[in-house]
């Protein structure tokens, strides 16, 4: 008869206490939950992080701290307990009716309006799907993608060949430049298009934005030169700061009518010498999730939408 090999497993009670204390904040109040006395979690989470070899508290006063390994774990434990809780759901209805999930990293600087655009095809997903996203740094959400927490990333430049772990960058679009103002401000600004920059007080997005080095050099070439009032990684703040008269913004054209009608800007000139991208950023080569082969197989339609966007905007502009 043949021995099976050694194989390690899980313990899954005891990563269950983990993720109590960690969700709670406090061994008290997890252990009140749970009903287990403080001593025997403290142990129990102690063999947890013998079998893992590292730890994943450490003290902060009187409360716990995760580490950063255990901030990794957290994430692994809340999904694998969601599953769970789905498990048992599931077995009360049919399999058809089990929702799907889709954890989206939007990059700060991504258009607010283009991440609607992009999504909205989730929310009509049958069967249904849960979608939840979030927002950060492109290095922060990569990461996030590299510990599966997050499914897949949208930003407006790729993940370059530097971060950890393997992604891959799919364009999925890209778009030229609007530039927008109050309707008060645009009757300020003096001569045409491109002219009418030089001098003009502009919100732009930061330096380390890949649109904004390209703004920058075609700022150059057109020989203007905007007065900088503030900068924004945050694309949905500067068009807020924008609608109190505070300067010009650049927003990638195929939204612009969009931002026309929301905030009550005008059009004041567009460049089709300064292109805004638009990536999903994946842990895969392929897609594989429904929910974002729907996406892909939406931006493939959405084609004759976007030029006569584009088309709308031209003849606003004049």
């Amino acid at each position: 008869m043949k021995t099976l090999p050694d194989v390690e497993f899980l313990n899954y009670h005891h990563l269950r206490y983990f993720w109590t204390v960690a969700k709670e904040g406090s061994l008290r109040r997890a252990s009140e939950l749970l009903r287990v006395s403080q001593p025997s979690m403290c142990t129990q989470i102690k063999l947890l992080e013998a079998s893992l070899g590292e730890s994943l508290f450490r003290p902060s006063g009187r409360s716990l701290e995760l580490t950063e390994f255990g901030q990794v774990i957290y994430g692994y434990a809340e999904e694998i307990f969601m599953l769970g809780s789905e498990i048992l759901s599931a077995t009360k209805q049919a399999p058809s009716v089990r929702t799907l999930r889709l954890q989206v990293g939007i990059v700060d600087s991504f258009p607010k309006l283009m991440s609607y655009e992009i999504l909205r095809p989730v929310f009509e997903h049958q069967p249904p799907v849960q979608l939840t996203c979030h927002e950060g740094k492109l290095g922060d959400l990569v990461s996030q993608l590299n510990t599966h927490r997050i499914d897949v990333v949208l930003s407006d430049e790729p993940a370059s060949p530097g971060v950890a772990g393997k992604v891959f960058n799919h364009m999925i679009g890209s778009s030229d430049i609007t530039f927008c103002a109050m309707p008060h401000l645009a009757k300020k600004l003096k001569g045409r298009f491109p002219k009418n920059l030089d001098g003009a007080p502009a919100l732009l997005p930061t330096q380390n934005c890949s649109l904004r080095r390209d703004l920058e050099k075609w700022f150059e070439s057109a020989g203007v030169q905007p007065r900088v009032v503030a900068e924004f990684e945050d694309a949905a703040l500067a068009k807020i700061v924008a609608t109190s008269e505070r300067g010009v913004i650049a927003v990638p054209t195929v939204v612009a009518s969009e931002a026309v009608e929301r905030y009550g800007f005008v059009p004041i000139g567009r460049t089709k010498e300064v292109k805004s991208q638009f990536y999903a950023i994946t842990a895969e080569r392929r897609f594989t999730h429904p929910a974002i082969l729907a996406i892909t197989q939406h931006l493939r339609s959405a084609k004759t939408r976007t030029a006569v966007l584009k088309k709308s905007v031209k003849s606003a502009i004049g």
